[in-house]
């Protein structure tokens, strides 16, 4: 039931510099279907603040039953932002699933909490999205006017909407190739073979993958084949189970084709976890001659 007074579907944030953390947050309610992006008040007014449908990253109160969400006062002791308060209440009101819920708080949320909260520090060379959300404010925030910074807001929430939309698409297509890799994994020992090309390897360890005793994975790449070297887990995607040969790192082409003995030779990473054939039947005798080699 609506309460009088409120808003439907509005959401009140903070006026003046922004941050990630709340337009990410508003960003989840529009991306959900919960507000309206016209409705976005940005205030720091508790009259106007208490008419609004939604709070985030402003107005001292945590409380998901009545649709406030800050972070900032003493009487809270959480490890969440906005971002992540928010993320916590879609999964809480069963508007997002627990797999979906895990996979936004690892590709995103998680970061945007870290970062405004303090425990993630900036590491030189790396830009963050955090940093990325930020770039919308104006340098000279500080003596721009409300309707420049308002202005900024609004684009980078549009930002951040894009790419939720482009990271769901992304969740959906690698759910949708779960079962697929689930099968190969029943069927196959040594080496998981795709006749697509597919993301597999979150699926692999979401299904057990530490477990299994794959090796090696073959799959298209283009209009080539891949040989791909396996990870001991998903944490630890820089490191294989077992390495391609030593004498075929970093080779190219006629290099490779004369080391390796195989005509369709193109190309293996000097890091010897990937390489590339030119047919499947190529990258079967690269296999073979992995196997062969123990």
């Amino acid at each position: 039931m609506t309460i009088i007074g409120v808003v439907p579907r509005s959401c009140g944030v903070h006026s003046g510099e922004f941050h990630a953390d709340e337009v990410t947050a508003s960003a989840l309610l529009i991306h959900f279907k919960l507000i309206d992006q016209d409705k976005i008040v940005r205030t720091r007014d508790l009259s106007h603040l208490a008419s609004c449908d939604f709070v985030c990253d402003v107005g001292g109160i945590f409380d998901p039953k009545k649709r406030r969400f800050d972070h900032h006062q003493v009487a809270y002791q959480g490890e969440l932002s906005s971002a992540g308060m928010i993320l916590e209440y879609l999964r809480d009101e069963k508007i997002i699933s627990d797999i979906y819920f895990n996979f936004l708080n690892r590709v995103l949320i998680r970061g945007v909490d870290d970062i405004d909260n303090g425990r993630l520090q900036p590491i030189y060379g790396l830009c963050t999205f955090s940093a990325v959300v930020s770039s919308f404010v104006p340098p000279e925030h500080g003596i721009m006017s409300d309707a420049e910074l308002e202005e900024g807001f609004f684009a980078a929430l549009e930002f951040v909407l894009g790419h939720l939309a482009r990271v769901e698409k992304k969740f959906f297509y690698m759910q949708k190739c779960k079962e697929k890799v689930r099968s190969v994994m029943e069927v196959m020992q040594e080496c998981l073979i795709f006749e697509k090309a597919m993301p597999w390897l979150e699926a692999f360890f979401e299904l057990g993958g530490e477990n299994h005793p794959a090796e090696f994975v073959i799959m298209p790449s283009g209009k080539h084949w891949k040989l791909r070297c396996v990870p001991p887990s998903f944490q630890k995607q820089m490191d294989v189970r077992r390495p391609l040969p030593l004498e075929w790192a970093g080779l190219l082409k006629e290099d490779l084709r004369k080391t390796s003995g195989i005509p369709g030779a193109i190309f293996c990473h000097k890091g010897r976890f990937i390489s590339v054939w030119e047919t499947k039947e190529d990258a079967l005798k690269a296999l073979k001659m992995v196997l062969d080699s123990r």
